[in-house]
């Protein structure tokens, strides 16, 4: 057993998150999200009892942000025309918000294609079975 890290992460991920260097990216991805065929190749990490944030805030403890990008988290943009509601955004904001001094302002979006671009080359993806649409979340990491 280890001290001050947060239960819900799996060793794997903790190695993952450890190997990771500078702008290297990890997405968290809901229950929608095709982590296998988007992570094809690499690193997918299932956590499919639990939701994305109870992952993003047990992450954030341990992983720092990028503070050379202006967005180090970057959300799915809406598609145009999808009447969704993304309720959950704001429960990201909070989190990222005990996480970084730049509170929303280090949210960004990214478009829906291009975020799953983004995601093939991520260093992981872990996938959720988060049940909110657009809940799908990438972060870059920074220094210590």
């Amino acid at each position: 057993m280890l001290k001050g890290i947060p239960k819900i992460l799996p060793p794997e991920l903790l190695k993952i998150l450890c190997e990771m260097g500078h702008s290297d990216r990890l997405v968290i991805a809901d229950g929608n999200f095709p982590a296998e065929s988007m992570g094809a190749g690499h690193k997918v990490i299932r956590m499919d009892g639990h939701g994305t944030c109870e992952v993003l805030e047990a992450v954030l403890q341990l992983f720092p942000l990028d503070t050379y990008v202006e967005h180090p988290v970057n959300l799915m943009q809406v598609m145009p025309g999808d009447p969704v509601e993304t309720p959950i955004w704001e429960e990201y904001k909070e989190i990222v918000g005990k996480a970084d001094s730049r509170g929303e302002n280090a949210i960004g979006q990214i478009e829906r294609f291009a975020f799953y671009e983004e995601a093939r080359s991520a260093y992981a993806i872990v996938a959720t079975g988060e049940g909110a649409l657009y809940a799908n979340v990438m972060l870059q990491k920074g220094t210590v």
